[in-house]
C-alpha cells in the first residue's frame, strides 16, 4: 500500500475513533445513571442534607449503607438527618454505630452527646462529652455543653469548676460567664450572680443567656418593668424565643399591661402551638376580658394536652356553665368532684346546674352533701380579678383549687440554653439573613402561591407537554416541598424506569430521526426527576447529554443552569466552584436569547446572583422579570428582601406589601420585623 493509502486509511480510522467517541460521551451520561457508585450515593445525600430535606437524605445513606455498612460516615450523617427530624433516639443509636466503626473522631461523640441532651440525658452527654475533650480538647464547645449538663443536673460544684477551666483557657467565653450568674442565681447569690453576669455582657453585650437570666433576676426582685425590658432585649436578639414571650407576658400582668401580655401569648402559642403555659394564662386573661367563648378554647387545648390537669377542667367547667353549657359544665364539675370528693364549692355549683335543668333530686343530693359537711365556703362562681388577684401566681405542679384563677409560673424558671455543637442550628449556612423564595424549575407537580394560586405558565413547558403527550406532564414551580417516604419511592421507581428506556432508546437509535427526539423527551423527564431528588449533578449531566443533541431549547439551558445552581451551592471546592458559576452565567444567557420573555428565567437568575451577594444585578434581573409578568409575587418578595438586605427598607417593604397582597403572606412577618 502506498503512503497515500495508508494515509486515507489513518484519516479513515481516525474518524471512526471520533465517531465513537462521541457517541461513548452520549452514551456514558446515560447510562451511568443506572449504578449509583457509593460517592455518587454520598454527595447527593449530603446535597439533601444541606437543603433539609432530610426524609430524602436518609434515603440516600440508607442505600449507602446497605452498599457499605462498614464506613462510619453514612451512619454519622443519617444520625443528623435523624436529629433534625427530632428523631433523637434514632440520632443516638446511628451516632453509636459510627463510633464503633470509628471511635477516634470527636464530632461523633458530639453528635451523639447532643442528641443524649434532647432526650434530657444528661448523665450520658458528658460522658460523651468527657471523651470527646480527650480526643481534641480545644473544641470549646465540648467543655461548655459539658458544664451546662452539670448545671442540669444540679451538680453546681462539677459545673462551676468547668466554668473555671473554660475562662482560664479562653477567659472571652461570655457564655461561662453568664453560666455562673445562673448557678450563683440557684444558691440565692443574687450579688455574686450580678457580678458575673456585668463581666458577661461586657464581653458580649449580645449575648441572649445573660440578658435571660438578668431579667430572671429581676424578677425574683419583683421588678417588673425592669424584667420587662431585660426580656424584651432577649427577644430582639433571639425573636423566637417562647418562653421569654411567656416570661414577658407574666411581667406585664404585673403591670397590668394587658394587651402586651395578650400579644406576648399570642405569638408564644404561634411559634409552639402546645405550650401549656401560654394556653392556660390566655385562657385566664380572656376571662379577664370577658372573652368567655375564646377562654373556652384554650382551656380545651390544655385539657387535651393534660387531660388530668383538673385546675384546668375547672376553669373550663365555670366558663361552660357561665356561657350556658350547662350539661358540659355538669361533666367537668363530675370530673373534679370524683377526685376531690370533699370539693364543696364544686358541689354547690354542679347542683346549681342540676337545678336549672330541671334535675331537682340530683342537686338536692349535691347540696345535702354540702350541708351535712357544715361547711361554709364562698361560692366559686369566676370574677373580674382585682389588681391585687392579677398579680397572684402559683406553680404548675400546686394543685389547690382555690387557686383556680391564678396565672401560673414554671416550678423552677430556666435559661433555654443554645448548646453548642457543629449540628446546631440549620446544617445550611444560608447565604442571607431571611429566608427567599426558592427558584422557579421544571416540576411533576402544579404550584400555586397562596390564597390567589397563581399559576405558573411558560409557553416551552406547554408546547413540550403537547409533543410528548399526557404521560408524566410538566409544571414551573417554586416550591421544593420535601417529598414523604412513598412519594421518593415512586420517583425512584420512575429512574429506574426512564433509565430502561433510555438505555433501550440509546441501544438502537439514530443520531437524527424520531429516536432521538424520543431519547430528548426521555432525558428531560429524567433531569427533572433526579431533580426532585435533589441528586442536582444527575439532573444537570442529563441536560449535558440533551444539549449535545439539541441545543435550540431553552427549557435544557434554563434547566440546567438551575441544577448547576443549586448542586454548585453545595460545594466546598472554591476553585471547582467558580468555574461551575461561570458555566451557569453562560446557561442562563444562552436560556434568554432563546426565550427574552420568559419572567421566570430572569427570576432565576436574580436568585443566583442573590446567593453571590451581587445585589444589583439581582435587583435588576428581579425588576426586568416584573416587566413581564407583573403577578410574579416571589419577584416582589424576594426584592423586596434584597432591598431590606441594602438597607432600602422603604423600598423593600413596599415591594413585600405587594408580595403579600399577590398571595405570599409570609411577607407580612418580615414587614412587622422590619417596619419598628
Amino acid at each position: 500500500m502506498g503512503q497515500k493509502g495508508a494515509n486515507d486509511n489513518q484519516w479513515f480510522c481516525l474518524r471512526l475513533i471520533r465517531k465513537l467517541a462521541c457517541l461513548l460521551l452520549l452514551l456514558m451520561p446515560v447510562s451511568s445513571k443506572a449504578q449509583f457508585n457509593t460517592n455518587q450515593l454520598m454527595q447527593t445525600g449530603r446535597i439533601a442534607l444541606q437543603y433539609e430535606d432530610y426524609v430524602l437524605s436518609i434515603q440516600y445513606f440508607n442505600r449507602v449503607i446497605s452498599l457499605r455498612p462498614y464506613l462510619y460516615e453514612p451512619w454519622q450523617l443519617r444520625a443528623v438527618a435523624k436529629f433534625y427530624l427530632d428523631d433523637y433516639v434514632g440520632a443516638e443509636a446511628d451516632a453509636t454505630k459510627a463510633i464503633g466503626l470509628n471511635p477516634y473522631i470527636s464530632q461523633l461523640f458530639d453528635l451523639r452527646g447532643i442528641s443524649r441532651i434532647r432526650q434530657k440525658n444528661f448523665e450520658g452527654a458528658i460522658d460523651d462529652y468527657k471523651k470527646a475533650i480527650r480526643l481534641d480538647p480545644s473544641v470549646q464547645g465540648f467543655w461548655y455543653n459539658s458544664a451546662l449538663c452539670y448545671y442540669q443536673l444540679k451538680d453546681y460544684a462539677n459545673a462551676l469548676a468547668l466554668s473555671d477551666s473554660i475562662i482560664q483557657r479562653w477567659n472571652n467565653t461570655a457564655g461561662a460567664y453568664s453560666l455562673k450568674a445562673e448557678i450563683y442565681l440557684q444558691k440565692k447569690d443574687t450579688v455574686e450572680a450580678e457580678r458575673w453576669l456585668d463581666k458577661s455582657l461586657k464581653i458580649d453585650p449580645y449575648n441572649v443567656d445573660a440578658w435571660t437570666t438578668r431579667a430572671y433576676l429581676a424578677m425574683g426582685r419583683k421588678q417588673w418593668k425592669d424584667a420587662d425590658n431585660f426580656f424584651t432585649e432577649v427577644l430582639r436578639l433571639k425573636p423566637s424565643d417562647v418562653n421569654s414571650y411567656v416570661n414577658r407576658a407574666l411581667c406585664r400582668i404585673h403591670t397590668n399591661n394587658l394587651r402586651g401580655v395578650m400579644d406576648d401569648y399570642d405569638k408564644a402559642i404561634e411559634l409552639d402551638p402546645n405550650n401549656f403555659l401560654a394556653h392556660y394564662n390566655r385562657g385566664l386573661i380572656r376571662v379577664q376580658l370577658g372573652d368567655d367563648n375564646r377562654a373556652v378554647e384554650d382551656f380545651d387545648y390544655v385539657v387535651r394536652m393534660e387531660p388530668s390537669n383538673f385546675m384546668a377542667i375547672y376553669n373550663r367547667a365555670l366558663l361552660l356553665d357561665r356561657i350556658g353549657d350547662l350539661r358540659g359544665a355538669i361533666r367537668d364539675y363530675t370530673t373534679v368532684i370524683n377526685q376531690f370528693p370533699n370539693f364543696w364549692t364544686g358541689l354547690e355549683q354542679r347542683a346549681w346546674c342540676y337545678r336549672r335543668l330541671g334535675m331537682t333530686s340530683k342537686a338536692e343530693l349535691d347540696e345535702f352533701r354540702v350541708f351535712k359537711a357544715q361547711m361554709d365556703k364562698h361560692v366559686g362562681i369566676q370574677k373580674r380579678w382585682s389588681k391585687a388577684k392579677l398579680r397572684d401566681v402559683r406553680k404548675r405542679s400546686e394543685i389547690n383549687l382555690d387557686k383556680f384563677n391564678q396565672i401560673v409560673v414554671e416550678d423552677e424558671p430556666e435559661v433555654d440554653h443554645e448548646y453548642k455543637s457543629i449540628y446546631r442550628g440549620r446544617v445550611q449556612n444560608r447565604e442571607v439573613d431571611i429566608d427567599m423564595m426558592p427558584m422557579y424549575m421544571l416540576s411533576f407537580e402544579p404550584y400555586n402561591n397562596g390564597v390567589q394560586r397563581y399559576q405558573a405558565f411558560d409557553s416551552d413547558v406547554e408546547r413540550l407537554n403537547a409533543k410528548k403527550g399526557s404521560q408524566h406532564k410538566l409544571y414551573v414551580n417554586c416550591s421544593r416541598q420535601s417529598l414523604d417516604t412513598l412519594q421518593i419511592q415512586r420517583v425512584f421507581a420512575m429512574v429506574d424506569t426512564l433509565t430502561a428506556r433510555i438505555e433501550g432508546t440509546s441501544t438502537v437509535r439514530n443520531i437524527t430521526g424520531k429516536g432521538q427526539q424520543q431519547l430528548l423527551a426521555l432525558l428531560m423527564l429524567r433531569s427533572v426527576a433526579y431533580a426532585s431528588l435533589q441528586n442536582y449533578d444527575a439532573a444537570a449531566t442529563d441536560m449535558t447529554t440533551y444539549l449535545e443533541m439539541d441545543s435550540t431549547l431553552s427549557l435544557a439551558w434554563w434547566q440546567r443552569a438551575v441544577c448547576q445552581s443549586l448542586y454548585t451551592m453545595a460545594l466546598d471546592d472554591s476553585q471547582m466552584k467558580q468555574l461551575k458559576i461561570a458555566q451557569i452565567k453562560d446557561d442562563f444567557a444562552h436560556a434568554l436569547r432563546l426565550n427574552p420573555q420568559s419572567a421566570y428565567l430572569y427570576y432565576d437568575r436574580a436568585n443566583f446572583y442573590a446567593k453571590q451577594k451581587d445585589y444589583s444585578r439581582a435587583i435588576d434581573d428581579y425588576t426586568r422579570a416584573l416587566q413581564i409578568d407583573g403577578h410574579l409575587a416571589e419577584a416582589y418578595y424576594n426584592r423586596g428582601v434584597i432591598r431590606i438586605m441594602a438597607n432600602d427598607r422603604k423600598n423593600g417593604i413596599s415591594d413585600l406589601s405587594k408580595a403579600g397582597e399577590l398571595g405570599l403572606y409570609e411577607a407580612y412577618s418580615i414587614i412587622k420585623r422590619y417596619s419598628k
